[in-house]
């Protein structure tokens, strides 16, 4: 009561929001006529102006009205658009990085013109992402008219296109691109070994168009990048068999469709157990036995595959490949697999070719991702159901703004029928009825199954009508763009982020793209004359029709994909009409509506083929809706508590990794976990204060020549008096630092400095992986802590810490030992002395250094210098080649050689100090 009073007192936050903006309106409206009073190039100059501004400390929220005033002058003149004030409005609160919300039709393309602009004049760039390349085109090309004009560059980040133009793209002012392809570069970059091989700058600002499908939807799913795994295809083929005939049996299995898991039962771990043994896959003992795990792994994916996952719902076949339908837009998700082993399950189940299991080299969350941006903001028509999760994920808060004119679409209540069949029979019948009036139709289903059921039906009816899902995407533009023309049917499967107008009438702009290709000048414009005067002339016989007819066959678990269905009509004060049907078989209804409702709507005499209207049944739905809702967050909350441990870590990694790339002498840095292991390893084997006989002498032995390649007497010194752990330690670090340091006078400063840095950067991103596989397989079974009392949480933390730190340990064994044995060899003949040769950079088996031993084939790589080098040049190593250098040995008696001497070598004056202390201190 005290809140609803409050809110009529002083309003809504978020009309306190807009009287915020609101008033800096007349502001902008009022620099109007002198900005059309500047000719092109004076309006254009206002860029290098804003930019002085700037530069002299002006702040962006200074210039903001100037600013928004260019883009809309800017604007009326090159895209023939100018900015609604509410659009102004909307501008503002992108600008302040919030999420603006804002009714389909209402033109958030254009809205984004204005911050996009405002915050490109910082030269940092602005990143604008979309939730398809089709988009991610088509906007960078219309609105990158705009800021050409304004003297902005524009970038367009697709698919398939090579590092250079990534790298050109992202140096622009404004880059478009889609969520995939930003994150995805994104981890690229973490993978490369040169920073000017890396494509992104440093993140600044982004747009987010449709935030509600990217930041949500999407969100679900971590961006992972993975190399091939061990190849178990034949495993995953004969298992397939066996389960395709247990998935008949329901007994042999407990399904709960409503969190999508599936387990066996004890019938069925019996019947599978014998089914596998007769098969020959289990050899020998039971089915969870230890040296079993894999083929239980196997069983557990392919029974996943045949009970929960429908083929042309979940995925389709296209052109022997298993491809994912995205279940919020319908889309195919290219290139996008299952993890662990379902998406080889699903290809077993369908008898396509198995594609081998791949391994994660690198993975980020979107969460993860777009927290990176110093300032994020987005824009939707559907954001105010996840408020929420906006606000504790993102720390983005979400501003409903006005329409441009009031919404005239008439939403009606939604029609229940017992089961799908009179739902469907329903919804034929209603389409015919409203075809007839010539008003074009809509029609929303949830899958490709229904909607080529739908289409079945009218085709039955001999009814005209276009189908868009996933197997038609590539029409998907020129069918959305024309449901609006009279009579026109259009079914598709969900309507998110479609990203194209449905304008009643049709879309001219569309038309004269796809009709007129290929046409001279003079049939074009006339051609394009002719479909303007068509349009202009059929817009108004749809709006007395009643304009674009939403028809809903199904509700979606959250709502917003209904009110993004929905939102197709009425846009721009548009007249329109929208009806949802449902029947009790429909997912929601049978998994996520009570039993009760079920019940109470039987008892109100609910009968086949009649419908049962009420405001309450609506009520009913949303609170199912909202359940749903609530409980996605919580898995997608609870996911991301996880993922923040690996985040926090993935940060660390990127940034020493980076530090790695930056630096050209990374000697120090080897130096320093040479040192760290050494210590370790003597404390691990002498106690502190012991004496000789307490040591163990002979495993230390042999734990130093394994590290370090050098045979230490260690059973001597620990019969002369006076050596302790410290002595030994100072020993060890002496010879293994003499030893560096002369592998480097014999290769060459610069070429060890290569060989150093690469080998470094190497082996960290092979530990890396192994870490990232580490904590997947603890992430799987933490969860059974929580049997113990214990936080699985807080357990995953502190396991996670301590395998960092055993990844730690490794990478300054395998650097130490690896730096230990390189060996750069030429070959053994040169039968064409002064040509070009090949040299090879060899890591050697466990072997003293006084006497190397010949590394094996397997052992080595290859890197050839390019053509004249001979063997007697000296130059600096390039990415892609390491070339030789004769060894510059430092003399005793030149000083002039010492310079190139290692740093924490021994002095070449033979003072016994390294040489940092000595000859090469620093003044």
């Amino acid at each position: 009561m005290f809140a609803a009073l409050a809110r009529s007192l002083f309003g809504s936050a978020n009309d306190r929001s807009l009287r915020t903006h609101q008033r800096r309106v007349p502001e902008i409206n009022a620099l109007e006529p002198a900005m059309r009073a500047l000719d092109d190039a004076q309006l254009a100059g206002k860029t290098a102006e804003f930019r002085q501004r700037i530069a002299a400390g002006a702040t962006l929220d200074s210039l903001l009205p100037e600013a928004f005033a260019v883009v809309r002058e800017a604007s009326r003149r090159v895209l023939g658009m100018r900015h609604f004030d509410v659009q102004l409005i909307g501008g503002m609160v992108l600008h302040s990085g919030r999420i603006a919300e804002m009714r389909t039709g209402e033109g958030k393309t254009l809205v984004g013109t204005l911050p996009t602009y405002l915050n490109a004049l910082s030269g940092k760039g602005v990143h604008v992402v979309t939730v398809n390349d089709y988009l991610a085109r088509r906007d960078s090309e219309e609105m990158g008219q705009l800021y050409s004009f304004l003297g902005l560059s524009t970038g367009v980040i697709v698919p398939n296109i090579s590092d250079p133009e990534r790298r050109a793209a992202y140096a622009a002012d404004v880059t478009y691109g889609t969520n995939n392809e930003f994150g995805f570069d994104y981890l690229r970059d973490n993978m490369k070994y040169r920073l000017e091989d890396m494509v992104q700058r440093d993140f600044n600002y982004a747009i987010v168009d449709e935030v509600d499908s990217i930041l949500i939807d999407e969100a679900r799913t971590p961006l992972i990048i993975s190399g091939p795994a061990e190849d178990s295809s034949e495993l995953y083929r004969s298992v397939d068999a066996v389960v395709a005939e247990l998935s008949k049996d329901p007994s042999c299995y407990d399904k709960d469709e409503k969190f999508r898991t599936v387990i066996l039962t004890e019938h069925g771990t019996e019947t599978v157990e014998r089914m596998l043994q007769e098969a020959g896959i289990v050899a020998q003992g039971g089915l969870y036995d230890i040296h079993n795990v894999s083929v239980v792994h196997h069983v557990q994916q392919s029974l996943r595959a045949h009970t929960l996952f429908s083929r042309d719902v979940d995925y389709i076949v296209r052109e022997g490949k298993v491809v994912i339908i995205d279940e919020f837009t319908g889309r195919m998700m290219e290139g996008r697999r299952y993890g662990d082993g379902l998406h080889q399950a699903l290809e077993a189940k369908e008898h396509q070719e198995i594609q081998q299991e791949n391994q994660t080299l690198a993975s980020i969350t979107f969460q993860n991702y777009f927290r990176l941006y110093p300032k994020l903001s987005g824009m939707t028509g559907t954001a105010m159901t996840e408020a929420d999760e906006f606000a504790e994920i993102y720390k983005l808060d979400v501003v409903e703004i006005p329409t441009n004119l009031p919404v005239q679409r008439k939403d009606g209540d939604d029609e229940v029928y017992l089961n799908e069949q009179d739902k469907f029979a329903a919804v034929t019948k209603l389409i015919a009825e409203v075809h007839q009036t010539k008003q074009p139709i809509l029609v929303g289903t949830t899958s490709i199954e229904k909607s080529e059921h739908l289409s079945a039906l009218l085709t039955a009816e001999k009814i005209p009508h276009n189908v868009l899902n996933a197997r038609f995407h590539e029409l998907e533009a020129t069918i959305v763009a024309q449901a609006g023309a009279p009579g026109a049917i259009t079914i598709a499967t969900n309507m998110a982020g479609r990203g194209t107008d449905i304008k009643l009438g049709g879309n001219v702009e569309m038309r004269v793209r796809q009709e007129l290709a290929g046409l001279d000048e003079a049939a074009r414009a006339e051609r394009e004359a002719a479909i303007r005067a068509e349009v202009a002339a059929y817009a108004p016989i749809v709006r007395e029709a009643g304009g674009l007819f939403v028809i809903g066959t199904e509700r979606h678990e959250s709502r917003r994909i209904d009110n993004q269905l929905r939102g197709r009509s009425g846009r721009q004060g548009d007249p329109g009409a929208s009806r949802f049907f449902l029947s009790l078989q429909d997912d929601l209804m049978r998994i996520f509506g009570s039993d009760r409702m079920a019940g109470m709507l039987q008892k109100m005499g609910l009968k086949p083929g009649e419908a049962i209207i009420h405001p309450w049944i609506n009520r009913a739905l949303e609170k199912a809706q909202k359940k749903v809702e609530a409980r996605n967050f919580d898995t997608r909350k609870n996911l991301l508590k996880y993922d923040d441990v690996n985040n926090s870590q993935r940060k660390e990694v990127y940034a020493q990794r980076r530090e790695f790339m930056s630096s050209d002498d990374v000697s120090e840095i080897i130096a320093t976990m040479r040192n760290e292991l050494i210590d370790h390893a003597v404390r691990a084997r002498i106690p502190e204060k012991s004496f000789g006989e307490q040591w163990e002498s002979e495993a230390l032995r042999e734990d130093l020549q394994r590290l370090l390649a050098i045979d230490f007497p260690i059973e001597e010194w620990s019969k002369e008096d006076g050596v302790g752990l410290t002595e030994v330690i100072e020993r060890v670090e002496q010879a293994a630092t003499q030893a560096a340091a002369a592998k480097a006078a014999n290769f060459g400063p610069s070429v060890m400095r290569y060989i150093e840095k690469q080998l470094l950067l190497n082996t960290f991103d092979t530990v890396w992986k192994e870490h990232l596989l580490a904590l997947d397989q603890l992430r799987q079974g933490i969860s059974l802590r929580a049997y113990g009392q214990k936080d699985p949480l807080n357990e995953y933390k502190n396991e996670a810490f301590a395998l960092f730190n055993v990844m730690l340990d490794e990478l300054r064994e395998r650097v130490t030992g690896m730096l230990s044995r390189v060996e750069i060899m030429p070959p053994a003949d040169d039968p064409f002395p002064g040509q070009d040769i090949d040299a090879t950079v060899s890591v050697t088996p466990n072997a003293p250094s006084v006497a190397p031993v010949a590394p094996p084939v397997a052992d080595h790589v290859s890197l050839s210098a390019p053509a004249g080098a001979t063997l007697q040049q000296v130059v600096e190593p390039t990415p892609d080649a390491v070339h030789l250098a004769p060894a510059h040995p430092a003399h005793t008696a030149d000083p002039a050689s010492w310079t190139d001497t290692p740093r924490n070598a021994l002095c070449p004056c033979g003072s016994g100090s390294k040489y940092k202390h000595c000859h090469g201190r620093l003044a």
